[in-house]
């Protein structure tokens, strides 16, 4: 007797997926979902923190037209064009592996190959069906951070 009940893998990864929409959704500010920043302007939510939230990485850190992985954080933050910073979850969304690289445009996954768009998180190559989710930040002195 065949019954449909999801594998352990698979619930980890959903409940994985599912605190880490709540706890980036907690730190997002607006829910206006804007991930872009330039120069020293915010983009998206504002915070009560001075000089903006906590700091992510320098904008020196972030190859244009690439990307770079903060494992400990599990976000990754772009660079699609000159001083554009995009920010999303670094846990892809087939099953909830940390994405490895940011290389020829996408943030890549090792785990079963997926690819998304380093300008909007979006599937380029699956089997992640879901893009990445944004993660508010914006720049000042220097450094992408949490909005």
């Amino acid at each position: 007797m065949n019954t449909a009940f999801p594998t352990r893998r698979a619930v980890l990864a959903a409940a994985g997926t599912t605190s880490a929409a709540l706890a980036l959704a907690a730190c997002g500010g607006s829910g206006g979902g804007s991930t872009s920043g330039s120069g020293d302007q915010p983009s998206g939510g504002g915070t009560s923190e001075p000089g903006g939230g906590a700091e992510l990485v320098s904008t020196s850190e972030v190859p244009e037209g690439g990307g770079t992985i903060l494992e400990d954080e599990k976000v990754v933050v772009t660079q699609p064009s000159a001083g554009e910073f995009k920010a999303f979850s670094a846990v892809c969304t087939h099953q909830g592996c940390v994405v490895a690289s940011v290389a020829d445009g996408s943030i890549n996954c090792a785990c079963h190959g997926s690819r998304f768009a380093i300008a909007d998180g979006s599937v380029q190559k699956g089997p992640a069906t879901q893009p990445l989710p944004a993660v508010g930040v914006s720049v000042r002195g220097g450094a992408v951070r949490r909005s």
